[in-house]
């Protein structure tokens, strides 16, 4: 179930980010600079741009923080989740610059897609993949305080 969500996710996510948007050549540009496209859209005149914008890129990263630890147990972790989402949106994005008409690489972009997954993950993913995957136990458990715990009952 969660290959077939990660599939959609994947579908969905390419026809946001990968459709040509032609009328808007003259207006997208690159940013490598963290910080200059939020300053940007926190200073436009309409709330709702704003929200719209930064909470897109939230929650565009947001179902890689709960499908991966699904999918990859050996991806579970909060720095592992945020890695692979910052190398997949990266690879992403400069899809978009090189190839989509009207569209740009964008740093921040990853950043806010990296900061959704992580949401995600704190708030969903990491009880799902626990759930899936529970911890092993491991040798040097039995010296520990984890080793001494009766397993949990099934």
């Amino acid at each position: 179930m969660a290959f077939v969500c990660m599939v959609g996710f994947a579908a969905a996510l390419a026809k946001a980010t990968l459709v040509p948007s032609p009328d808007s050549v003259d207006l997208v540009h690159t940013n490598l600079h963290p910080g200059r496209s939020l300053r940007t859209y926190i200073d436009q005149p309409a709330f709702r741009d704003t929200v719209q914008q930064i909470g897109g890129n939230v929650l565009l990263g947001a179902p890689f923080g709960v499908l991966l630890p699904m999918l990859v147990p050996r991806a579970r972790g909060a720095v592992r989740v945020a890695v692979v989402t910052a190398l997949v949106m990266v690879a992403v994005e400069t899809v978009q610059g090189l190839i989509v008409e009207g569209r740009a690489f964008d740093i921040d972009d990853v950043i806010l897609n990296t900061t959704g997954a992580l949401l995600g993950y704190v708030v969903v993913g990491r009880r799902l993949g626990h759930a899936l995957y529970p911890r092993r136990r491991h040798w040097w458990h039995r010296w520990t305080r984890r080793g001494t715990q009766p397993p949990p009952a099934a």
